[in-house]
């Protein structure tokens, strides 16, 4: 779909448009418009769903940046300054990520499937979140698997009923939160990119903790966590680690082991 499909919404002219990194389902363009107004324009098959996870989001009171225009396969979206993380915004960051996850479903999973890049994510409901973990998150990749790593992620689906909570709140989630997915203020801080779903609000802990550990005033601001976290940790890691593995390669097998072996399997 061509940019100047923007011109009459917009009631300018696209003055440049510059390729940004990132975007697994989407090309990322900073526009600049004649009249010097900036956006993000995403163009991809699946903007229309991110469309309204960000709405669900932003009703949650979360901070996410602001749909200006979505139809087809563009998506524009406020121009947000991207500046080094200071403690203020890591601070805000958590109080967002809490006020995300205080807005709850009636269940766990979302209304539709998504992707991360060629990956296709299933989202469907199940009877219980270890259910929803298993069914969802894990077993999908034991075709993919080296019959070694298969065997131990079988084996921690089967255990889940006794490793994960029966009916945690059904939190909205993030989805993908790594800190290539915030966007840092002066003293706030955006999520971006979401994959949204509903299940236990430490998915989205676990995977910012997966390759580096949040500062303490982002734990001020998200505020307690429950019991025995850090034995759940590597069970919620390990789903972004099987991720990679599939679309990025051996490279990231020794992560999927290590999350294995960190969840006692």
């Amino acid at each position: 779909m061509s940019l100047a499909a923007l011109e009459p919404v917009f009631g300018a002219t696209v003055a440049s448009a510059q390729p940004l990194q990132g975007g697994d389902l989407s090309e990322v363009l900073k526009v600049t418009l004649g009249d010097g107004r900036v956006m993000a324009v995403k163009r991809g098959a699946r903007v229309d769903t991110e469309a309204r996870m960000l709405a669900a989001m932003a009703t949650a009171g979360a901070p996410v940046p602001g749909v200006l225009h979505q139809a087809g396969e563009l998506l524009c979206l406020e121009w947000l300054e991207d500046v080094r993380p200071s403690p203020a915004g890591w601070e805000a960051l958590g109080a967002g990520l809490v006020a995300l996850h205080e807005h709850c479903g009636a269940g766990y999973g979302w209304p539709e499937e998504y992707a991360f890049g060629p990956l296709p994510i299933e989202n469907g409901p199940a009877q219980s979140w270890p259910a929803f973990w298993a069914e969802r998150r894990l077993l999908p990749f034991l075709p993919h698997l080296p019959a070694d790593l298969a065997r131990r992620v079988e084996a921690l689906a089967t255990a889940l009923p006794e490793r994960l909570p029966e009916a945690p709140p059904p939190a909205l989630l993030h989805g993908d939160l790594w800190t290539g997915n915030a966007v840092f203020g002066e003293a706030t801080a955006w999520m971006i990119d979401p994959a949204c779903y509903h299940g236990d609000g430490e998915v989205d802990l676990a995977m910012l903790e997966l390759f580096g550990t949040p500062p303490e005033l982002f734990w001020s601001g998200y505020g307690g966590t429950a019991p025995g976290r850090a034995e759940r940790r590597p069970i919620y890691q390990l789903f972004p680690a099987l991720v990679h593995l599939r679309l990025f390669g051996a490279g990231y097998r020794g992560l999927v082991a290590r999350c294995l072996d960190a969840a006692g399997v």
